[in-house]
């Protein structure tokens, strides 16, 4: 750049000859270089500014745009970056099907130790044994003075034990967050939902996890963030399960058995409204498996659905409905009762003396084990085990239970023509009671097949048919009648119309044949009769009753009373009115006041 001189010699000199002043002219030209320089330093400014201008302009659009698009999209919770599969620490709810809560989750917190970084390890020793009282202070203090450098102490502790630990004031006692699982019910409803755990640990989180029941069967739809905390609807109601295991309580003690078990399915949906097993136990402190000895004897054995029994006579239904699809009898036909029924060196009797015959109605009230034999005979074996089948008796049930697979029916290794004699009046085949439960809800709902279910429907299943509507009608009025007239005569309900059957079985030996003093005693049955809307199966094992001078141990004096007195209690909780017959005018007779 070329500056101009302040004091130009052609400016002065003409100046000079003028008789004007050269300094003036020196202080025009400064003035004109300042104003110059105002003017370049003026334009370099506007044009940074301009320039941050345009910068601040594009950032904030950038930010409108991302806050716009971040706006527009769906919420998701952020997730760390970390090595390995994070720890998924939530769990759905599972609710009866009325929403009340059947299990949830507590936050809560756990109880570790850094012992390099304690205090007084002796006194912090002494003091968490004081707090839980299943710790041992030696064991404590030699963890804490070993070469350990972390050491779970509690899983899960109470607001108040976590008080009390905070107390101690030792920097080496840490709390690391927990959700643990809670059922507010306690032991009701305790082999349905099993039991949680913990799986994966770590110090800020813990995997809860099912161990057994639907909690295992559905532990990864529970443990999914993609459900949004939507809880898991079960088809039980809770209120009729409290009910159930009350009763089924009262009746395995008043009738001195080791262990009870009942159903209640709905017969055109499968669901299972209320199921219960006991002993029981309660989840929130679920028991061990037992290491030795017989597992049924254990509280967590669900016997509803593990346990597999000789039912006795309630299979007696099954042949005379397939004799009577199959067109070989009617209600009406006589059959051969005459005793005893010779087949090689086995012999086949009756409980009483019942004649030489009796119609297929009276086989099942007067449970005619000849009888319903002869029945059995007109069958056939392939046909017999194709309806068994068609009911679900050769393959463990579907319920939504991881037990569901051990209870495997037991079958005949050759299904001969005694197994089909045997069969057809409960013996030669073990099943489970849910198995009973669904063949019944099956063969007598107008005969579609049904399969139990521990999850709401929406509606009936439209199973395959396994008999006509004529059959099934046909089934119902004869179970009626062992009510109105047979062996089931406790079972009557006024308002209800029950209509059921009796099973004895005695219990095989472990060593071969089968004990005389020990039984299975079942009740199955329908209810109303004439519009059949559920189906209740009652069983307890080994159950007598002195009675008359005599220990009685037959269903109809043992398990009919209970499963009379469950219908009581919790039909009406069922939304199921009594129909209470209305008086025939003809019977009134009408007095005069004086």
């Amino acid at each position: 750049m070329i500056r101009r001189p302040l004091r130009p010699l052609a400016r002065v000199l003409r100046a000079r000859d003028e008789g004007g002043n050269p300094d003036a002219i020196a202080a025009e030209n400064l003035r004109l270089r300042h104003e110059e320089m105002r003017d370049r330093a003026r334009a370099r400014a506007e044009g940074r500014l301009l320039v941050l201008g345009f910068f601040f302009f594009v950032a904030f659009l950038t930010i409108g745009v991302r806050m716009g698009a971040l706006a527009a999209t769906e919420a998701e919770e952020p997730r760390a970056v970390a090595n390995g599969n994070p720890i998924i620490n939530q769990r759905s709810d599972i609710v009866d099907r009325n929403g009340r809560v059947l299990a949830t989750n507590l936050d809560t917190h756990a109880l570790y130790a850094q012992p390099q970084q304690m205090i007084d390890p002796a006194h912090a020793a002494v003091e968490l044994a004081r707090i839980f009282p299943e710790l041992d202070a030696e064991e404590l203090l030699e963890d804490f003075t070993g070469n350990r450098r972390f050491l779970w102490i509690r899983r899960q502790i109470s607001p108040e034990q976590m008080q009390q630990v905070h107390d101690i004031g030792d920097p080496g006692l840490l709390f690391g967050p927990r959700e643990m699982r809670l059922y507010p019910n306690g032991p009701i409803a305790s082999h349905i939902l099993g039991g949680a755990s913990y799986g994966r640990e770590g110090v800020d989180s813990a995997e809860v996890i099912g161990v057994a029941g639907v909690e295992r069967y559905f532990d990864a739809w529970l443990r999914d963030p993609a459900n949004e905390g939507q809880a898991l609807e079960l088809s039980i109601d809770l209120t009729v399960q409290a009910a159930m295991e009350e009763v089924l309580a009262g009746g395995m003690t008043l009738m001195e058995a080791k262990g009870a078990t009942a159903i209640i399915m709905d017969v055109h949906t499968g669901e299972i409204v209320a199921m219960a097993s006991l002993p029981d136990f309660d989840p929130n402190d679920r028991p061990r498996p037992l290491t030795e000895g017989d597992q049924s004897d254990s509280p967590i054995f669900n016997r509803a659905v593990q346990g597999v029994y000789e039912l006795g006579s309630v299979f007696k239904i099954f042949a005379v409905a397939q004799a009577m699809e199959l067109g070989l009898v009617n209600a009406q036909t006589l059959i051969d009762t005459r005793g005893p029924m010779t087949w090689g060196r086995f012999r086949i009797r009756d409980f009483h003396d019942y004649g030489p015959q009796l119609t297929v109605t009276d086989v099942i009230v007067e449970s005619s084990n000849i009888g319903t034999s002869r029945i059995a005979l007109m069958i056939g074996a392939p046909r017999q085990r194709e309806f068994l089948g068609s009911l679900g008796f050769l393959e463990p049930t579907q319920v939504e239970m991881v037990e569901a697979p051990t209870g495997q029916p037991l079958l005949p290794q050759q299904w001969s023509e005694i197994s089909l004699m045997t069969i057809s009046y409960g013996h030669g085949l073990s099943a489970s009671p849910l198995h009973l439960a669904q063949a019944y809800a099956s063969l007598l709902n107008g005969g579609h097949r049904v399969r139990a279910t521990l999850v709401r429907q929406d509606g009936p299943q439209e199973g395959e048919r396994v008999v006509s509507e004529e059959v099934s009608a046909a089934a119902r009025s004869m179970l009626r009648q062992v009510v109105t007239r047979g062996t089931a005569s406790f079972a009557e309900v006024p308002g209800y119309e029950v209509g059921g059957k009796t099973g004895t079985a005695d219990k095989p030996r472990p060593t071969g044949g089968y004990y005389t003093d020990r039984t299975i005693s079942t009740f199955a049955g329908v209810f109303p009769a004439h519009d059949p809307q559920y189906v209740v199966i009652l069983s307890l094992d080994e159950p007598q009753q002195f009675v008359a001078g005599e220990n009685r141990r037959t269903a109809g004096w043992t398990a009919v009373p209970v499963a009379a007195e469950l219908i009581r209690r919790t039909a009406p909780l069922m939304g199921l009115r009594p129909e209470i017959a209305t008086l025939d005018p003809t019977g009134v007779t009408q007095t005069a006041s004086h």
